[in-house]
């Protein structure tokens, strides 16, 4: 639109497309501001998750060090254990960006070995890793959440600073040269 000609038409569509980059520019800083609120919360959640699933390992694989020191070969009784592959996926939306809900279905906290031979460390130690896993299906999608949004927040930081910062100095120029020139047009005629 550089060699847009200078007319009453031209001037009110560029104004209108002025006043629709302003709104633009607005809705983006907002929208910026609402995912830098939410990726400041996520981001101290996960620091909390994190902290929590390092001690329930650390826990549990202390219980399983003092099991396996109690009871010397434990691999029998691990070998009765289901594998688990109970997490469901789901996802959510914030401000246009989804987010994925990862969800750890809770098993029953079932002994699959017997009780002759055993003792209560590796009961001990198997509820810990089953709260280890619950911990790591929620910091998992923590952590995604925030990566997800602190990449949407640059996107949309971006996109805002072009209209602020190429969009609407362009349309003002436009505006003012075309302004400009209806004006000596209106000069000359008078």
């Amino acid at each position: 639109m550089a060699n847009t000609i200078p007319t009453k038409s031209n001037l009110m569509a560029l104004q209108k497309s002025l006043k629709l980059a302003k709104l633009g520019y607005e809705l983006m800083d907002r929208k910026k501001n609402i995912l830098i609120k939410e990726l400041l919360s996520l981001s101290s959640d996960a620091k909390e998750l994190r902290k929590e699933a390092n001690d329930a390992y650390a826990k549990a694989y202390k219980n399983l060090l003092e099991a396996s020191l109690t009871l010397g070969d434990i691999s029998p009784f691990v070998s009765f254990t289901p594998i688990d592959d109970g997490i469901n996926l789901s996802v959510r939306s914030v401000m246009g960006v989804e987010l994925p809900e990862i969800h750890a279905k809770k098993s029953r906290t079932y002994p699959y070995f017997g009780f002759s031979g055993t003792g209560p460390c590796l009961d001990r130690a198997y509820i810990g890793f089953e709260r280890a896993k619950e911990l790591t299906a929620k910091l998992a999608a923590a952590e995604s959440d925030v990566c997800r949004l602190a990449d949407a927040v640059r996107k949309t930081q971006k996109r805002a600073n072009a209209l602020s910062n190429v969009q609407i100095p362009a349309l003002t120029e436009q505006i003012k040269t075309i302004s400009e020139a209806l004006d000596e047009k209106e000069r000359e005629d008078f």
